[in-house]
């Protein structure tokens, strides 16, 4: 994929006009040239391209960047539809690696029917993405006093704090920091519709995609031919939130992921001690005895963290591990270590090895968050840098158990972020689109709970809610057929399922 992820800072001649913000646009406007793609074989049976965009959407002639963008063509040509666009949503999750992974998670129909088309949203992965620092040795440096999953104890908080407060000042002094809001990547998304020869969009986003989804619907009501928004956060909550809120928390505080998370646990814990010791390694025997286990669990890490492989096991680290486990009860191929399953396995092993010898901890080797962190806080409204972010950690603990800090201190790190994308999108949500859009979400989803997609649904002006009586993090990830034959419908026909309609996954926990 020749010049992939190259930000071309060409600066046209002449004054810069403003560029088409959707629905939001003023009276006088010039519309950004639609992308060339050439399509280039790529692995397995895809093809990659670049698109031009503008870096600033308000001024279509100034600096430029390009997007990395893949595709796998439709597999019945003869009767292909268009183009159905998937963002696997993040955010900052790049779409050239993921569509890949998921393509056999669409349903046949739409495979045939459509070319199933993702990009890397702007400032990451291939499509200029955001770095910081030129030395990567340095963001490890400035995040080494920080703990994993999130700090315990005053002077873990004052690093932790202290560190991501520099971390943020530092990506304020990369330009495009200040254009990478969901908004601007809707714009690309518009331009990429118009690049593929798509008179209306035809879209499916996953978690933030969602919220990426209910964007450009409020940005372009009008070119909305379907859209299905899989397991989203309440908009409001998430842009902005009300009252206090506002400037007490972060948007995973402010959507309640902390209240899904903890509902989530004890539903794996129950039916790990259901199941026994032959179905979940770490049942205790009853559902009250497991959840007594992993209470007592987390009170032994605290005070004696165990080296496991490459990985310092704290008690914090073990609920960052439980958390992501959770996302999927039955294993996602391509992603190590998922299901309920083998969630069992690490916390038995854990629990024995609090019989063993002390091993030497290994340091901690932090994912660079530059390019999430970016998207995030620049775009949604996070805590005051002055708010109480100990007291706050405190009140998720209360009201979730044992998950709430650590939801509680992810969005800490946006506290006082300096730079925010002026051309950002918070609402109002409840545009009337062209046609219906359609909410899906599974009842127990541990990140974006079910209650957000039901928000999502009421607050956009036109649209359904399919609901999956299971667990997991996306219906995309945990497949139903039933959900999957209604999806297919409505994005080859525009059929929508009947109101109420509630479905079940493929897969129960521990069957």
């Amino acid at each position: 994929m020749a010049r992939r992820g190259r930000v071309a800072w060409r600066l046209a001649a002449g004054v810069a006009v403003a560029a088409v913000l959707g629905t939001t646009a003023p009276a006088v406007a010039v519309a950004a040239a639609v992308p060339r793609l050439t399509w280039a074989a790529c692995a397995g049976g895809f093809e990659c391209a670049t698109a031009e965009v503008p870096v600033d959407h308000r001024d279509p002639r100034g600096a430029k960047l390009d997007l990395a963008v893949i595709r796998h063509p439709a597999g019945d040509p003869a009767h292909r539809i268009g183009s159905l666009f998937y963002n696997p949503g993040g955010p900052a999750v790049p779409g050239t690696a993921a569509l890949p992974l998921m393509l056999d998670r669409f349903p046949e129909e739409v495979r045939q029917r459509f070319d199933i088309v993702s990009f890397d949203p702007r400032g990451t992965g291939g499509s200029a993405p955001v770095r910081c620092f030129d030395d990567p040795a340095d963001e490890q440096a400035l995040l080494a006093g920080t703990a994993a999953g999130f700090p315990e104890g005053a002077e873990q908080e004052r690093a932790w704090t202290d560190a991501y407060r520099r971390l943020g000042e530092q990506c304020a002094t990369r330009p495009l920091v200040a254009h990478l809001s969901t908004a601007n990547t809707a714009r690309d998304l518009d331009l990429l519709r118009r690049a593929v020869g798509d008179r209306d969009l035809t879209y499916l986003g996953t978690s933030y995609g969602s919220y990426l989804g209910a964007t450009y619907a409020n940005l372009f009501p009008g070119r909305v031919r379907a859209m299905v928004l899989d397991s989203g956060p309440d908009p409001v909550a998430w842009s902005t939130g009300s009252g206090q809120e506002a400037v007490a928390m972060g948007p995973l505080l402010r959507n309640r992921s902390d209240v899904a998370a903890g509902r989530v646990l004890n539903a794996f814990l129950d039916a790990c001690g259901q199941a026994g010791p032959s179905g979940c390694a770490f049942s205790a025997g009853t559902a009250a005895a497991t959840r007594a286990r992993y209470d007592e669990l987390l009170t032994r890490l605290r005070a004696h963290p165990v080296a496991l492989g490459d990985g310092a096991f704290t008690e914090a680290a073990t609920v960052e591990a439980t958390i992501v486990s959770l996302y999927a009860p039955a294993p996602v191929p391509g992603l190590p270590g998922s299901g309920w399953a083998q969630l069992g396995t690490l916390l038995q092993t854990l629990w024995a090895a609090g019989d063993a010898p002390a091993a030497p901890l290994p340091p901690v080797v932090h994912p660079s968050p530059d390019q999430a962190l970016a998207v995030v806080c620049s775009d949604s409204a996070g805590p005051s840098a002055t708010a109480d972010h100990a007291g706050t950690a405190a009140l998720a603990r209360a009201r979730s158990g044992p998950v709430g800090p650590w939801f509680a201190w992810i969005d800490e790190r946006c506290a006082g972020w300096p730079a925010r994308d002026a051309a950002r999108y918070d609402g109002p949500w409840n545009r009337r689109t062209a046609r219906p859009v359609l909410v899906v979400a599974n009842t127990g989803d541990p990140a974006m709970p079910y209650a957000g997609s039901q928000a999502m649904a009421r607050a956009l002006g036109r649209a359904e809610l399919l609901t999956v009586d299971g667990f997991g993090h996306t219906v995309l990830a945990n497949p139903s057929d039933c959900a999957a034959r209604y999806e297919a419908r409505y994005l080859v026909d525009g059929v929508l399922p009947p109101s109420g309609t509630v479905c079940a996954p493929n897969h129960r926990p521990f069957e």
